[in-house]
């Protein structure tokens, strides 16, 4: 058996709500199974945590550069628009 190379990365954001709403866009879009490559995302406070884990570098390599060119976007996004509202439950 291959051994498993593997990958963390901690994004900050400014509030838990930011955190929450990047892992909500990037958990959209799943890896493909062709690829040979896992990415497990959590929401700790105000930082997303991604591990990564695949067999081969190559592989590891381009799903981590595609999740950076997706959260670039989420943060541009969170910026443009301004940071989110509070949600309020209606009573």
């Amino acid at each position: 058996m291959a051994k498993q190379l593997s990958l963390d990365v901690q994004v900050p954001f400014q509030s838990q709500r930011e955190a929450e709403i990047a892992f909500g866009t990037l958990s959209v879009d799943a890896e493909p199974k062709r690829g040979g490559t896992r990415k497990k995302m959590d929401v700790e406070q105000c930082t997303l945590k991604v591990h990564f884990e695949a067999e081969e570098a190559r592989s590891l390599r381009v799903a981590v550069n595609s999740f950076f060119d997706h959260l670039t976007l989420v943060i541009k996004t969170i910026e443009t628009f301004g940071p989110p509202k509070p949600v309020i439950a209606e009573t």
